[in-house]
């Protein structure tokens, strides 16, 4: 592992990581760089580092003093492609490791995930249950499950055989599948943006903006991941959570990741702070940023943060 190049511009530092397999993860950093404190989004399947930009600079103006760090996953954003048999849950633990001792190796953490990225933070927390309470002071939960993604909403999919052909079909014309893909988007667009968004009326920006993180994600990226969804299980990671302040949100009307999901884990885990945003779809963080950056900022007083001035968080 290693930190190849840093740029520094008047918005983000941006930095690249090297994972332990060679593959160069793209890093951008907030605030101050010697932070007491480091909080890290993590980005959902088939997006980046963007869709976390409206709660991102919510925390950073109620919070001015911590560091916040975002990354794009391996095969996703910025950051480089990999092997597809890198691209599962597990590798994603390990590449949250190597991004944390890259750029924040001491000093408390708390971990802020979105759909895959908090099954990556819930994987990381399997892996490493005895930094749960003393590195990692929070965690949040957001739009994401524990296990049976394949049971209940869209996720039932997963279970239909066009899913294996699918993923025959990338591995053997990954180009031809990937116009394919440009293609589908806009024929689904309709459903995709209700699974997405819920019932409520979201702005042509923020359609923007989505639309353009799938259709920019590789298709080998995106068909690859669907077999780590299928049998991903940290159910156990649940009960390590209560040793730590931890928020599990979700929006009322989201299709991928069902509220039933956020129910079971909240119940799993003392204490936690339960929030369902009504009528909200899978992509909270960017259909209702304000209602994500209160409660990721409840999360971070519970965790003992506490802010230098007084600052109101904007929407």
């Amino acid at each position: 592992m290693s930190i190849s190049s840093t740029t520094v511009t008047s918005a983000a530092r941006r930095v690249t990581v090297s994972t332990e397999d060679g593959v160069a993860l793209a890093v951008r950093e907030y605030g101050p760089p010697n932070a007491e404190l480091t909080v890290v989004l993590l980005h959902g399947h088939c997006l980046r580092t963007e869709s976390w930009t409206y709660v991102r600079d919510a925390l950073i103006r109620r919070y001015p003093d911590a560091r916040v760090v975002c990354y794009d996953h391996r095969g996703h954003g910025d950051s480089a492609a990999a092997s597809r048999q890198t691209y599962h849950l597990d590798q994603l633990g390990h590449d949250l490791h190597t991004v944390l001792e890259a750029v924040a190796p001491t000093g408390p953490v708390v971990l802020v995930g979105h759909s895959m990225g908090g099954m990556t933070v819930l994987t990381y927390v399997s892996q490493r249950p005895h930094e749960i309470g003393t590195r990692v002071a929070g965690v949040a939960l957001i739009a994401t499950a524990a296990s049976g993604l394949a049971d209940a909403g869209f996720g039932r999919l997963l279970r239909n055989p066009a899913v294996s052909v699918f993923q025959a079909a990338v591995r053997r014309a990954p180009t031809l599948m990937h116009h394919a893909k440009l293609l589908a988007c806009k024929v689904f667009a309709p459903v995709i943006r209700m699974a997405e968004f819920g019932d409520r009326k979201v702005s042509p920006r923020v359609l923007a903006l989505a639309n353009a993180m799938h259709n920019e994600t590789p298709i080998v990226t995106m068909a690859s991941f669907l077999s780590s969804f299928m049998v991903f299980d940290e159910t156990d990671a649940l009960a390590v959570l209560s040793r730590v302040p931890t928020l599990v949100l979700c929006g009322s009307a989201d299709l991928m990741t069902p509220p039933s999901h956020s129910v079971a884990m909240a119940a799993a885990i003392e204490y936690a702070d339960f929030v369902i945003v009504d009528g909200a779809g899978h992509s909270v963080i960017l259909e209702q940023p304000g209602h994500v950056a209160e409660a990721v900022a409840r999360l971070l007083m519970r965790a003992g943060v506490r802010r230098s001035a007084r600052r109101t968080l904007v929407a």
